[in-house]
């Protein structure tokens, strides 16, 4: 959906259309895409029409490379680990 809404703004049929799941669902998910500020609404007539805000994908960018730096660090870290115990199981035999 919301590589759906990057190409411009779309009512939740339409988004639903694309994915398998059925209306109900489409509609709770739009919901949270609303309520975590990713996702705009607006009325026309008896239409809600979607847009991505796109500074949320901004937002969205910074969390996951605070994640990927923390994730790279410790993987980093594991890895010297591992070395260690293999050169340690080296040395005792």
């Amino acid at each position: 959906m919301v590589e759906r809404l990057s190409s411009g703004e779309a009512t939740a049929g339409e988004l639903g259309e694309r994915v398998p799941v059925a209306q109900p669902g489409v509609s709770r998910h739009l919901a949270v895409l609303r309520d975590a500020g990713i996702v705009d609404v607006r009325s026309e007539g008896r239409r809600r029409l979607y847009t991505l805000r796109p500074e949320s994908m901004t937002e969205l960018e910074g969390w996951l490379e605070e994640r990927r730096r923390m994730w790279t660090q410790r993987l980093g870290a594991l890895h010297t680990e591992i070395v260690r115990g293999k050169r340690a199981r080296r040395s005792e035999s």
